[in-house]
């Protein structure tokens, strides 16, 4: 076996450094690396306190204990694998006092509303892990390292990473990444330092770390393995970033795939000794679940592009679970003392590690899935508490060996604790509400959640210089735009950016340029507190600059609903084909915007599945199994709610942004005409915008007619998609027309068709938003009506029917049998929706 901590001294180099000195050296560094996770556990139960929690509780662990962690430990492995002397100790202490300022300017910087501070830290960071890698290649390409020489590779890499990872944050943090670039900057962003910086620094180590922990000797064919697989994770990351990047998510996807293929070789070593020595300590049950969750970290990312979601698997099972099972084996070896105080000191920080390991990987799931909050809730308190104990043990152990002196002690508890009020200062301060005033020079915080700016209402005095921190505390991408023309990038949940505005003389208005959250009410103003009361606030230069920029043409004014359609016009079918056989249907629906002819001669910007109004038809029979893959080709942030299946909303509903996608997988318990329909808040406007299909289940047993056909009633909304306007029409119920199918008049102009005799069968579903209908065939009657599931009338009944009515979310079919040649209308009779678009022909031939 070979040992991390102990090596022999090659020929002609220079003797180590004193043990003492090293130790005290590594008491120092990881007292550090224990203070930011001290830190991290206050933050977490303070956040609510705190400007930017989320962001700020992920940076605080990643960027402070988990950078600290990894410069300490990688430059103790290649020193000790590759046989190299330690650096001069200047160098270290240099090194983390240069670090650890950098990582408090960004945290600051962020926290505080201050780009150019957030982003000069992000290059200090940068600068400080380049520096410490170059040394590492330089020190270590004469090593006599042997089979221990693709140690420094792993490192290297892992240092490149950082410095690219490093590099988009703090173009994200300085606020002047364009909107269209902010996502994919901030995916490569996370899966650079996650998968790069952390994740090949931890496969680099597991090849000694893992079988040292075990007491046993490294597999066969380690070195080899670790040389190959180092040169697969390396382009498969690179493609995997480019891809982010570029959106080329087939790029993304394979990179993703190449990494995990690279990652499953790393750890087959890893697999080979714990098959023949399994865990049987504390810290090596830790890394064996850490690893595991890694694996599922990249399976699931591989498969989704996307770490979003995935954090608390990643930071908690992965990351955390790693970095707290690697403390608990080396820091006793590395504080020295002899074999009885690595003894006692092992015996402190070990302490209820398997309370604390049991409550963590409890807990991993349930931060991940759809549970009740309460779940989620305790699930977070188990992890603070296994956190806090940890650091609280490792701490008594650091301190029993190597007592710090107390200049040293109460610098850093001081820093530390400086840094943490001066964040929960920052986050106190303005609290949201209705209205804030200013003076002078005055930061305020301004949150965007629940479709609404808090603070509304700014109040300034003339001369005030205001410093807006906006922070998205939503699940979807929220901006804000003020009327001067500054605005901030479009911003995720947790993320924050910063306006400046200077001194005003009249009052500005603000809001959200997401289309319709303007509408939907993401406005706020900043007033003057000396001006006229009533005094209006200045327009942003054309109205639709802070509307969405969407569309082409809109029609306006009223319909000519029997003037020609374009030639280029081409009706949606309306004919249903019979279920498909099997019980296994998959699906891909498709969010797109597209313009369309609504009405004669009236092209409308629309958001639809596959390009269609409504979207496309799914049709089963009872049990059959549907799975939907729903893929977001537009502009803004949708989902998707199928009203045919019985399942939990979070997941499958959640809406997913430009590029992603997600499967749906629902079980046709019950026959019925169901609604499909955007789930993306406001509904209202999705909707009404044309985001609705129809998913036909049949009921057993249903009989063959000779035609069948399927109508979707909904309405009409002209004008620019979120618009103010339009969005004022939808919540006064005022639609410019009706349709079936999303053609006013639609099928006038290309009617139905039909023999004489035929017996007709018409699916009619009600997607509103906000109307029903009352479905009628003028010159028929219907012998069966079937409404929700149930048979309201059948064939061979005395009676008849005329009318199937629905509200907006039902659905249902009738049949009839058209007895001659002839023109059959059909409408909504609801009159002022029937004269409006919602009526069509059955053109019947004999």
């Amino acid at each position: 076996m070979t040992s991390i901590g102990i090596r022999p001294r090659p020929a002609g180099t220079e003797p180590p450094a004193r043990r003492p000195a090293r130790s005290a050296w590594h008491a120092v560094a990881n007292g550090v690396v224990l203070a930011w996770l001290a830190l991290t556990a206050v933050a977490a139960l303070v956040q609510h306190d705190l400007p930017a929690p989320r962001w700020l509780l992920i940076h605080l662990f990643l960027l402070g204990a988990v950078t600290n962690a990894i410069v300490t430990w990688t430059e103790h492995f290649a020193t000790a694998l590759l046989r190299i002397p330690p650096p001069p100790r200047r160098w270290p202490m240099a090194r983390l006092a240069v670090l650890n300022t950098g990582i408090a300017a960004v945290l600051g910087g962020v926290a505080g509303g201050s780009p150019l501070l957030a982003s000069g830290g992000a290059a200090a960071v940068v600068a400080v892990v380049a520096a410490h890698v170059t040394v590492l290649a330089v020190r270590g390409r004469g090593a006599l390292g042997g089979r221990f020489a693709h140690v420094a590779g792993w490192y290297v890499w892992s240092g490149v990473a950082l410095v690219a990872g490093g590099t988009f944050g703090g173009l994200l943090a300085s606020g002047r990444v364009p909107s269209g670039w902010h996502a994919p900057v901030r995916a490569a962003h996370a899966h650079v330092n996650i998968l790069g910086w952390v994740g090949l620094t931890v496969l680099g180590t597991l090849f000694t770390l893992w079988p040292t922990v075990l007491r046993t000797r490294m597999a066969d064919g380690t070195g080899r393995i670790a040389r190959w697989s180092l040169r697969a994770a390396v382009p498969g990351l690179a493609a995997a970033v480019g891809g982010l990047l570029a959106d080329l998510r087939w790029l993304a996807a394979a990179g993703l795939l190449l990494y995990a293929a690279a990652a499953a070789l790393a750890l087959v070593p890893f697999v080979r000794t714990l098959l023949r020595r399994r865990p049987h300590t504390p810290a090596s049950w830790m890394l064996a679940a850490g690893t595991a969750w890694f694996a599922v970290t990249l399976a699931a990312d591989a498969a989704r592009q996307s770490l979003d979601g995935l954090l608390p698997l990643v930071l908690v099972g992965f990351v955390g679970q790693t970095l707290l099972g690697a403390l608990t084996f080396l820091l006793p070896v590395v504080l020295g003392g002899g074999p009885a105080v690595l003894k006692a000191n092992a015996a402190v920080i070990e302490r209820l590690w398997l309370p604390r390991v049991a409550a963590v990987n409890a807990a991993v799931p349930l931060l991940v899935l759809p549970v009740p909050g309460w779940l989620t809730r305790a699930a977070w308190i188990a992890v603070i508490a296994a956190l806090g104990s940890f650091v609280a043990l490792a701490a008594a152990t650091v301190v029993r060996t190597h007592r710090p002196s107390p200049v040293v002690a109460g610098i850093t508890a001081g820093v530390l604790l400086t840094a943490l009020a001066a964040g929960v200062a920052a986050g106190s301060a303005d609290q949201p509400g209705s209205t804030v005033a200013a003076s002078g020079t005055r930061t305020v915080d301004v949150a965007l959640a629940d479709m609404r700016i808090r603070p509304g209402t700014i109040e300034a005095a003339p001369g005030t210089r205001l410093v807006l921190r906006v922070t998205n505390e939503d699940a979807m991408p929220h901006d804000l735009r003020l009327a001067t023309g500054q605005a901030t990038p479009m911003l995720d949940q947790g993320e924050t950016a910063t306006l400046t505005v200077p001194p005003l003389a009249e009052p500005v208005d603000g809001w959200c340029t997401v289309p319709g959250h303007r509408a939907a009410g993401m406005t706020m103003r900043i007033t003057m507190t000396e001006s006229p009361a009533g005094e209006s606030a200045a327009r942003p230069q054309g109205h639709a600059q802070g509307q969405a920029q969407h569309g082409t043409r809109h029609g306006t004014g009223p319909l000519d609903l029997a003037a020609p359609m374009s030639p280029e016009w081409r009706p949606y079918d309306a004919a249903l084909k019979p279920a498909p056989g099997g019980e296994d249907h998959r699906v891909e629906i498709r969010a797109t915007d597209r313009e369309l002819e609504v009405a004669p001669g009236v092209r409308q910007q629309m958001w639809t599945f596959n390009g269609t109004v409504p979207g496309p038809v799914l049709r089963g029979k009872v049990g059959d199994v549907f799975t939907v893959t729903f893929v977001n080709d537009a502009a803004m942030g949708h989902g998707i709610d199928f009203h045919a299946g019985s399942l939990a909303p979070d997941v499958p509903m959640r809406t997913i942004q430009p590029g992603e996608r997600l499967t749906y997988r629902f079980k046709a318990e019950h026959a019925g005409a169901w609604l499909y329909h955007c789930s993306t808040m406001p509904m209202l406007q999705h909707m009404g915008n044309g985001m609705y299909g129809a998913v036909i289940i049949d009921p057993p047993d249903l009989p063959r007619v000779d035609r069948e056909y399927v109508l979707v009633h909904g309405e009409l909304y002209l004008g620019r998609p979120g618009s103010a306007e339009q969005v004022a029409k939808m919540r006064d119920g005022r639609p410019d027309a009706w349709a079936f199918n999303g053609t006013a008049a639609g099928y006038d102009h290309a009617p139905l068709t039909a023999r004489a005799g035929d017996r007709v069968r018409v699916w009619v579903v009600g997607a509103g938003p906000a109307s029903g209908t009352a479905f009628h065939i003028v010159g028929a009657q219907f012998d069966t009506v079937y409404k929700e599931g149930a048979y309201l009338l059948r064939k061979g009944d005395d009676g008849g029917a005329q009318i199937l009515d629905l509200a907006p979310g039902q659905g249902g079919f009738v049949e009839a049998v058209v007895p001659e040649a002839g023109h059959y209308p059909f409408v909504d009779h609801d009159m002022r929706h029937g004269e409006a678009g919602a009526h069509g022909i059955l053109k019947v031939t004999g």
